[in-house]
Formats: structure tokens, sequence, C-alpha cells
């Protein structure tokens, strides 16, 4: 029952840490037994005295907790990998070659976040967050290359579960560990199926780093981003200290609601406005199974052409995403062919979507009985892939998306891809190292926002964002193919450069790139994080740097993708104390 999981828990109170999705046995039993590397005893005799100073400036912090070394992992303690391995989605990063953190802290409430950070910044720690682990180049919990600069701490806030929903007030508040499918299942069921809230189809994914990065999903049109929706934040700065919005000032709750995750802070709740959804809503799938080289490929083609055209414009509450995949043609030669799936989701009956469909995009050919209604919440379900009648129970289920071995890449389009440009698309889907590619309407809510409101800068003009997928292996199958999978990902943006938005080719801090360029730490400098920082934000990066100075000069929060500082004259507010001063 909701009332059962909506509960604060008090300081000291433990909640079980779960994995957000599952490895496979063997997989598993592989990590937990190779270990990172061999520490020399010099080594071990650091992290041990790293280890035993860090319990006692936890002892001293946070005096509520019992047993700090329930909290504190360091990488010689039995419990280190298992609680890193636990939610490490992308297993190209469970490698035993992958640099990892001096220090794997698990807090179980506020109070113990605020003395995690404290004691990393006063032991020359910088802080790496993690909530669910989704981050698709894992900056959350591991380094891109070892580097002779300051250690790494993780501080893992998946233990903060617990979700409020206040229906009279149609608000939300949520703690960073709680996945969507969490958030789903609490407003549903506070808000008798009246209320939903915008973010994104995957239930796994944990609401710190979705709202932190700006979360698009199927009603962003209507309502905008996660992000353009929270109203309040809680915040744990580089000082130790907890800030709500007004005490934080509206540059850094500006920054937090879209600027990325693991720069300014540790966000540990969220506050979120919720929205009214009907008691109907309808979807529908539709597949087009493509045969190369004559009518039938035309046909698609034109389709997908006059889909451009009017789907990023359709009413506010109707979104039709397309995607491509590869499929082999059972009833023939058994040949790879590209398949485009069309995926509708509209705030209303069937009746009133198909309406709009035979205004807007007849081509479609949409009928009766391809529509189903359904509620919001089941909506959800749909849109991730259960389509037959799953209870909302599912989205609780933490291991519901299985980890692999995978790279993703994004673009915005500002104009329609020409048909030599989609053609390129439906030839490269079927190589055989290949993956597939989404295209998601922008336009509506998301046009009329202007881009300086949250650091998410891609509104006016900005009509679709299409992403590249490509997974391989799994379990130790086919991970030697590695280089192929990525070779084919990296030749397809490559190819799409001509197509896209330019000046600069825009990007998306959710679907983080290191492709895109990286900090050095020791020498991260706004002028050479630039190159990143402005695909990713446009003129907001700059903004964001000056609030990353005013608040976290010293990089306490410091990644390869990190907002840099940047000073500029400007006269400071004064600064308290924080649980740093106590040390």
């Amino acid at each position: 029952m909701l009332g059962q999981s909506t509960r604060w828990p008090a300081a000291g109170e433990s909640k079980t840490m779960q994995p957000c999705t599952r490895l496979s046995p063997l997989l598993l039993v592989l990590l937990l037994l190779v270990p990172p590397s061999s520490p020399q005893p010099h080594e071990l005799q650091e992290e041990e005295g790293l280890r035993e100073s860090f319990l006692l400036c936890i002892s001293r912090l946070s005096p509520g907790t019992d047993d700090p070394s329930e909290l504190v992992h360091a990488p010689a303690d039995a419990s280190y990998r298992p609680l890193l391995a636990s939610t490490i989605q992308n297993l190209r990063f469970a490698s035993a070659r992958t640099p990892r953190p001096s220090l794997l802290v698990t807090p179980r409430n506020v109070p113990e976040v605020q003395a995690s950070v404290a004691c990393c910044k006063a032991h020359g720690l910088t802080v790496r967050t993690r909530s669910g682990g989704h981050d698709y180049e894992g900056l959350s919990y591991r380094a891109h290359r070892p580097s002779g600069g300051r250690r790494f701490a993780v501080v893992d806030v998946a233990a903060l579960r617990a979700v409020q929903v206040d229906a009279p007030r149609r608000v939300a508040r949520a703690q960073p560990g709680v996945t969507l499918g969490e958030l789903y299942y609490a407003v549903a069921e506070g808000g008798d199926g009246a209320l939903g809230f915008p973010a994104g189809i995957c239930p796994t994914v944990c609401v710190g780093g979705h709202l932190s990065g700006g979360g698009f999903g199927p009603m962003m049109r209507r309502h905008g981003l996660a992000a353009d929706n929270v109203v309040d934040a809680e915040l744990v700065d580089a000082e130790g200290r907890l800030l709500d919005r007004e005490a934080m000032g509206e540059d850094l709750f500006w920054a937090i609601r879209g600027g990325g995750g693991g720069s300014f802070g540790i966000v540990v709740s969220w506050t979120v406005r919720l929205v009214p959804v009907p008691s109907v809503v309808s979807a529908f799938t539709v597949r087009r199974l493509v045969r190369r080289g004559g009518e039938d490929e035309e046909a698609v083609l034109r389709l997908l052409t006059r889909w451009q055209l009017v789907a990023h414009a359709l009413p506010d509450d109707l979104f039709v995403k397309a995607a491509m995949e590869p499929k082999v043609d059972d009833d023939g030669d058994g040949e790879r062919r590209p398949l485009v799936v069309f995926k509708s989701l509209f705030l209303g009956n069937c009746s009133g979507m198909i309406s709009q469909l035979d205004n807007h995009l007849p081509e479609l050919g949409i009928k009766p009985s391809d529509c189903r209604e359904m509620n919001w919440i089941q909506s959800m379900l749909y849109f991730y892939g259960y389509t037959n009648g799953q209870p909302a129970e599912v989205l609780l289920d933490r291991t519901l998306q299985p980890k692999e071995y995978y790279k993703v890449k994004l673009d915005y389009l500002t104009s329609p891809i020409p048909t030599a440009g989609l053609a390129v698309l439906l030839d490269k889907i079927v190589d055989e190292k290949g993956g597939s590619i989404d295209i998601d309407p922008q336009g509506g809510r998301m046009g009329e926002i202007p881009e300086s409101d949250t650091p998410y800068a891609h509104r006016r003009g900005y009509l679709y964002n299409v992403q590249y997928f490509v997974k391989w292996g799994g379990g130790g199958k086919n991970v030697s193919s590695e280089q192929e999978h990525l070779d084919w990902v990296r030749g397809v943006h490559q190819l799409m450069a001509p197509y896209v938005s330019k000046r600069p080719r825009a990007a998306y801090i959710n679907f983080r790139d290191l492709d895109l360029g990286q900090n050095v730490e020791g020498n991260t400098t706004y002028e050479d994080a630039g190159v990143w920082g402005e695909k990713y934000f446009r003129g907001n990066f700059r903004r964001l740097a000056m609030v990353k100075a005013e608040v976290d000069p010293e990089q306490v929060f410091w990644s390869e993708q990190s907002i840099p500082p940047l000073v500029v004259a400007k006269r400071k507010r004064p600064r308290q104390g924080g649980l740093v001063s106590e040390i």
C-alpha cells in the first residue's frame, strides 16, 4: 500500500539497498571474484588509514549513526564489490580494469548524506553521486581513466527511497533513490487515477539523475520535461549544508533542474508539480516491415517524410514517435530487414485520437482496431513494452531492465531529414553489428518554454531528438565484438552530421557521451569544457559555470563532464558555515 512506502526514514534508520536490475549469475560471480587490481602493501595501508579516518569523521558529524562501518566501504571490505556492482547498469564499466572509487559510501538518511559529503571534502576526495546507476557513461560510479590527481568517493543514495503524494495540492515529494516506476505508482494511487507526472518511460531509472538532466517522455509535448515541473528541492552542498529552494537561491535552483547530476551537490528530495490526466488515454503501435529496393521501401520513405513534417506540430495531447530496428523476415528468405515502428500516446479516447490522425496524418492509416484505451498508469507500462494488461505493481519491480553492454548517442533535428538521409538510416539499421534508432517529436509545450528558463536549451526550433542505441553480449557472450558495435553507433552518428542541428551540434546531458569531450582533472577550464558543454546547454553553459564558481569553486563534485567553475566579477552573498567547518 502507498502508506507503507511513503514514510521518510528517521535518522539512523536503515533501508535495504536493492539493485535496479539483474546480473546474470555467471557474470556476477566473475565480477565479485576478480579484484580491480592487486594492491601493493603501501596502498593497502593507505586505504585502511583512509577508511579508519573516514569512520571517525562520520561518527563525529552524524552522531545518530550507530555503526558507521555499515556506511563506509573500502576496496578491501567484503561489502565493497557487490555494493559497487549492484547498480552498474552498463556492463562495459563492470570490468576489473575500470578505475573505481577509493570509498563507497551508502548513507541511509539526509544527515548521513551531509556527513558523507563533508567528510569527503575534509579528506580531499572528490564526490560522485549515484542513485540508480543509469548514467550512460558510468560517471556516477567510475573514472574514465586512472588519475594522478585527487582520489574519489561514490556517495550512493539508492537507500533514500521515500515518496509522498499530496493530491489536493497536486505535488509529490520524492527522494533520489525512488524509481520512476515507484513515483508513477505512488502518484496514480495517491491521485485516484486523476494525476500523472511527465517523465521518461524506463521505470527503473531513479529520479535523482533523471530530473537533474531534464527528463523527457511521451507527455513532454503537453507538459514539458520532468525538470520543468520541479517546484522545490533539498540539496546537500559541498560544505555539507542542507538547503531548500529559498536557502540555495534561484541561481542554484535553476542549475539543478537540467544542468546534469554530479556538479552542484546532492539533491536529497525533489518536490514536483503533478499534472491532470484524463481517466482514459489511448495508444497504438503499428509496424511496417521494409522490403528493400522497390515500391515498399519508397512507400515507407514517403510515410516517414510526411510524419516528420507533422509530428512536431500535432495537437499537444498527441505524441507519435518513430523507431527503426532490424528484424529477420521469417516469411521470406531470413534476411535482416528494417522494421519501422510508430508508437503513440493520446490524452483522450481512441475516437479522439483517430479523428486527429485522420486530419493530420491520414497516411499512417490508423484503424480503430489499432488503438487501445487504458488509464495513464497503464500507458506507462505500455510504453515500456508491457502491452498485455499487466498490473501496475510491475512498475515497483526494480529488476525489470536487464543489464547489458551498450553505447548510446543522440542528435537533435531543426529540420526534417531528407529522403536520402532516411534511406541511409534504413540501410545502416540492418548491419550485423547494428542497433536501433528512435526519433521523438518535440514541439508543443517544449517549444513554448524559453530556453533560458532551465539549463535544457533545446526548445523552440528543435523539432525532434534522434537516439542511436547499440547493445551487445551479456553474460560473457560476444563481448569481444565491442569495438565493432561502437564503430557502428559512432559511424551512424557521423553519417547523420549533414542532417542534424549545427553550431553547435546539440546533445542531451541525460544521454551523456564522452565522445563529445571531457574534463582533465587538475586542468578543468571553462574554455576547454565548452567543447562539450555548449552542445549540451548552448548559451546556458556559461550561467551554469558561473553558478558552479559560486557554490563549489573547489570542485568537490567533479567528473569528466562536471560543470567547471567560471569566476566573474560579481559580489558574492555571505556564506554560512557548513559541516566541514566543524571538522
